[in-house]
């Protein structure tokens, strides 16, 4: 399918394309129901992963045979997405048939719709380390025809420590929802490497959160499903149909490592990068792990 890649625009003060503004008033006005589920990411944090996640805490035993007909983005539909021919992600999840429905978001925390937050809606945001996630976010783009043209890896670099990306700063996007977790207690906010470091004791937080008693039996059988391997070679979690991606370029679920940057970053690119870190996060209390 040959594609013109979009280009980034100014959108209320965060960088944005078309493909995520074009349905801007059907997002802003959703309606959302007391029992939705967010997963909110900054893009490549992890997202597909704890979609999956959740859809089987809420799923895998009731209605098994989604397990192999259903794909990921079909049970957990992606808000802001609008794509033609294919329908806008707020019909997906005005029209999912499960309940509870989870529903998957890159928004910052000021866009997200005001009727998740007047409906108490539980959040799980997922956030990753800013040097593994520039790079995964720069394969992702590489092979993604729907995303602006990545450029080389140092300017790509640049871009993202300049807040240039689609959905904005990866600075403000993590802070902005840590922020918000101090005063709305429904959100589950988690981090990439602890999930990479101990599935289970995540699951179990996850669980505790969400208010579910799912058994110790059934957590491991999770566990094993949602290991990096196994979703790599599933087709419901690999998006090997999805027709906007060149997989002769690079695979959706690449490596999912924490510390993976070390293979790309030079030595001036992170002591750069350090620098320009500490500045941007001396106001908050968020800190990461880059290695486990």
């Amino acid at each position: 399918m040959d594609m013109s890649r979009p280009k980034l625009f100014d959108f209320h003060g965060v960088s944005m394309t078309h493909v995520f503004t074009d349905n801007w008033d059907k997002v802003h006005n959703f309606k959302a129901k007391p029992d939705d589920i967010v997963v909110a990411t900054y893009p490549k944090a992890g997202t597909t992963w704890l979609c999956y996640i959740l859809d089987l805490l809420y799923f895998h035993q009731t209605c098994p045979e989604r397990e192999k007909s259903v794909p990921i983005y079909e049970r957990v539909p992606f808000l802001e997405l609008v794509y033609p021919p294919y329908p806008t992600g707020t019909d997906m999840a005005d029209t999912l048939p499960t309940s509870p429905r989870i529903i998957k978001t890159h928004l910052p925390v000021q866009f997200l719709p005001k009727s998740f937050w007047e409906q108490n809606c539980r959040i799980v945001y997922v956030a990753r380390n800013a040097k593994d996630n520039v790079v995964s976010y720069f394969h992702f783009d590489r092979m993604e025809k729907i995303q602006p043209e990545p450029g080389d890896w140092n300017s790509f670099l640049q871009r993202f420590k300049d807040g240039k990306m689609v959905f904005g700063s990866w600075y403000d996007h993590v802070c902005g929802w840590w922020e918000k977790k101090q005063t709305y207690s429904k959100i589950h906010y988690m981090f990439y490497e602890d999930l990479v470091e101990d599935t289970g004791r995540e699951l179990k937080n996850l669980c505790s959160f969400l208010g579910l008693s799912t058994s110790e039996e059934e957590r491991k059988k999770i566990i094993e499903c949602v290991q990096f391997d196994v979703m790599k070679a599933n087709p419901m979690t690999n998006l090997t149909d999805d027709q906007t991606l060149d997989f002769s370029v690079s695979q959706f679920l690449r490596k999912g490592k924490v510390g993976d940057w070390k293979n790309h970053f030079t030595v001036a690119q992170n002591e750069q990068f350090d620098e320009h870190y500490k500045q941007k996060m001396k106001n908050t209390t968020l800190q990461f792990r880059t290695e486990i």
